[in-house]
């Protein structure tokens, strides 16, 4: 691929060799003898390097680069010189240079520079192209749902940023998501980070249970090198990544004590130290943490620091199951069905009824996890147009009955395996036992109070 290279050199022998060495490199090139011309240039041209003498008639180079980085913040210039050694092109540097040559100047010197900062240039597009994306996916619009407990839960987040956005100083509080596996508890850990002042900062994200405990500390504080066996260099850690932005913790009841210790000093002193180091650092990172284990219950039993558990929660979250949001489910699933058949250029899909009715009896033990993958196996296997409840691979793990299995015995006792008919004995049982209230036999039935609206209005029953 073809690259634009502008030189700026009052030196025509140099320059002009120069760029006859960079164009049979296929380069594209253009020289100027002044700063002033290479302005005019670099307006035109819009070069991806820059190689600018220091030593000009008229405007010396580190004034031409400080003109040429306010026009373009992005500019990658390279300085180059015969004078002025280290105190130049520290100038240089702190000016915005991205690099440094001495003259003379060697040709295969200048290729490794360009070679080194156009490396390093496609790096930085491809991380800002996924930083994008990333964000474009992450927010408070991205939680879907209508159902009370959605409304509620968003409501509660926006509460959460609008406050924050008042913060002067940009601090923000812990925040612990509590749900079961699958019911998006990342989705709201991003929706913290991008609707609040830290969305310009990284998000970095580590799930506490996917690693052994003798590597989960050296992940997220860093070593140096010879700090154990296998630690030939220095590492980074993510709290250091993600200083300035959010730090995300998944399953953060499955941290080991040693790491809770470090963990809490963190969260009270801001500092931290690699493995193998004497020195501490500061860092500003925001802590969120998400679980589907009760820390409660793993404190009194002596497995998790109430210190630290205190400190996690100082706003908790909850995120509802989904066989608690009722009509989302529908929702949802069409969503889901929309998007994976366009991912597989299926073109228009539905739901039949008879697959939206499977949809909301069933009760979702991996939530909207289990959702989206059921969609998407549907998609690649649909006959048609419309998915029906055949083509939906629905898998019952063994999820806990309703308290309603003693009615069901008894409703069942005449050997009428008709499941509609069967369903509706069921619905008539528990409004009995509840006198007619909805709420009372929704809970007798163990599914939530807009899912047996839906199935009342299906079945043509009545309830208070």
């Amino acid at each position: 691929m073809t690259r634009a290279i502008l030189i700026i050199d009052d030196e025509q022998i140099l320059a002009r060799n120069l760029a006859v060495y960079l164009e049979r490199l296929n380069y594209e090139v253009r020289t100027c003898g002044t700063a002033e011309e290479g302005l005019l240039a670099y307006a035109e041209f819009r070069p991806d390097v820059v190689l600018l003498d220091h030593n000009l008639p008229g405007m010396d180079g580190l004034e031409a680069l400080t003109r040429l980085r306010a026009m373009d913040a992005n500019a990658c210039v390279v300085m180059m010189t015969g004078f002025g050694g280290v105190e130049l092109a520290v100038n240089a540097m702190k000016q915005g240079a991205a690099d440094y040559l001495s003259k003379p100047i060697a040709l295969s010197g200048v290729k490794l520079v360009i070679e080194r900062l156009q490396g390093r240039s496609r790096l930085e597009s491809t991380v800002r192209y996924y930083e994008e994306k990333q964000a474009e996916s992450s927010g408070l619009d991205k939680i879907l749902g209508r159902s009370p407990a959605m409304v509620a839960l968003r409501e509660r987040i926006e509460r959460l940023l609008d406050t924050e956005r008042r913060v002067a100083d940009g601090e923000a509080p812990t925040v612990l998501i509590l749900g079961e596996t699958g019911t998006g508890k990342e989705l709201v850990a991003r929706a913290l980070h991008y609707g609040a002042a830290r969305r310009a900062g990284p998000f970095v994200e580590l799930n506490c249970g996917a690693l052994p405990a003798q590597l989960i500390e050296a992940e997220l504080f860093g070593h140096e090198r010879g700090a154990f066996t296998d630690a030939r260099e220095r590492k980074v850690g993510l709290v250091e990544t993600a200083d300035q932005g959010t730090l995300f913790l998944d399953e953060i009841g499955e941290a080991e004590p040693s790491t809770q210790v470090r963990l809490l000093k963190l969260l009270e002193d801001k500092r931290f130290r690699r493995l193998g180091s004497a020195r501490e650092q500061q860092v500003n990172v925001r802590i969120v943490s998400a679980t589907h284990r009760s820390l409660e219950e793993l404190v009194k039993a002596g497995q998790f620091r109430a210190d630290l558990f205190y400190r996690l929660r100082v706003v908790e979250i909850k995120v509802p199951p989904l066989r608690e949001r009722g009509h989302d489910i529908v929702e949802l699933a069409a969503h889901f069905l929309q998007a994976q058949a366009q991912r597989y250029r299926r073109g228009a899909l539905r739901l039949a009824p008879d697959a939206e009715a499977a949809l909301l009896r069933h009760t979702w033990p991996g939530n909207v996890r289990e959702l989206r993958n059921v969609m998407e196996q549907a998609v690649l296997m649909a006959a048609g147009p419309l998915i029906h409840a055949r083509e939906l691979s629905l898998l019952d793990l063994g999820t806990p009955a309703p308290a309603t299995a003693e009615p069901a015995a008894a409703a069942g006792a005449d050997d009428d395996l008709d499941l509609e008919r069967s369903e509706r004995r069921l619905i008539e049982t528990a409004l009995l036992r509840a006198d007619g209230n909805v709420s009372r036999a929704a809970r007798l039935l163990g599914i939530s109070r807009d899912t047996l609206r839906y199935r009342l209005e299906r079945l043509g029953l009545q309830g208070s």
